[in-house]
């Protein structure tokens, strides 16, 4: 898959060919990939496929999760000269782009770490590149939550406009789902967050509630459903997410680790 996509994204730049390559002869060359600002490395895994296909050598300096300041040489490249200027936009956007989400989810993490609850991601990623994204907020630790609509049954707002009976839904979903999956579904007040826990939802996504609200739920859960697990959702920030911790939910999930994410600043020098 990960071999796939970094063909896709290769044909994509290059095209019919470098036109560069036709007016010079290929020599013997170096590069170093450099921090222009302060990060969290991501993309190892796929600059590795990169580096197979085009055939030149990476020294890495920075691997998978590890954090990088302003100057610092994340790699070195060897090739010829003609390969490491094809590949050099598409190894800086693979760089950029999964660094710049694993950059902004270590910032979210290491915000709610103490506190035990887990940073998950949503599925509000681009068109076609689910996951690559979705990697890139495993490295800055985040957890993966749904990757497509056949993880889990997640019943949504939309989901419940259409159900007459939700205790009877619930026997058929388990009657017809995998055994292994899990049935989440949403509830926006501390009434409905009671209500889906007593139909038999293995989670709950109390969505837009307030940090009051959720220990409310918390409390809730430990007395009367202690295995459900608790997901909070709905316009969490940098600003607000510690306060959505400290609450006791299970997890908190945020779409904005991904759309969110402002691109760092690397560049490539040839020596």
């Amino acid at each position: 898959m990960i071999e796939q996509f970094i063909r896709d994204v290769l044909a994509e730049d290059v095209g019919r060919g470098d036109l560069y390559a036709r007016v010079s002869a290929p020599v013997a060359a170096s590069a170093k990939i450099i921090a222009k600002s302060d990060g969290v490395f991501a993309g190892e895994e796929y600059l590795r496929v990169l580096a197979h296909i085009e055939q030149f050598e990476i020294v890495w300096h920075k691997h998978d999760g590890e954090r990088f300041s302003k100057g610092d040489v994340l790699l070195d490249l060897r090739g010829d000269s003609h390969t490491l200027l094809r590949i050099e936009r598409t190894l800086l956007n693979i760089l950029l782009h999964a660094s710049s989400i694993a950059t902004l989810t270590r910032q979210y993490v290491d915000l709610i770490a103490p506190y035990g609850t887990k940073l998950l991601d949503t599925r509000k990623t681009r068109p076609m590149l689910r996951n690559f994204e979705k990697y890139a907020t495993r490295i800055g630790g985040a957890t993966n939550h749904r990757m497509g609509l056949d993880d889990a049954l997640m019943l949504k707002d939309t989901h419940l406009k259409t159900i007459d009976n939700l205790e009877q839904f619930m026997e058929e979903a388990r009657a017809k789902i995998p055994f292994t999956a899990k049935i989440e579904i949403e509830a926006e007040t501390i009434e409905m967050a009671k209500r889906v826990m007593a139909v038999g939802a293995d989670i709950v996504m109390c969505d837009n509630m307030s940090p009051e609200s959720l220990r409310e739920v918390v409390a809730y859960k430990w007395e009367h459903y202690p295995t459900v697990l608790l997901e909070a959702s709905g316009n969490i920030s940098l600003s607000t997410i510690e306060n959505y911790a400290k609450t006791g939910v299970d997890a908190i999930s945020t779409g904005s680790l991904i759309h969110q994410a402002n691109w760092i600043d690397l560049s490539m020098k040839m020596d």
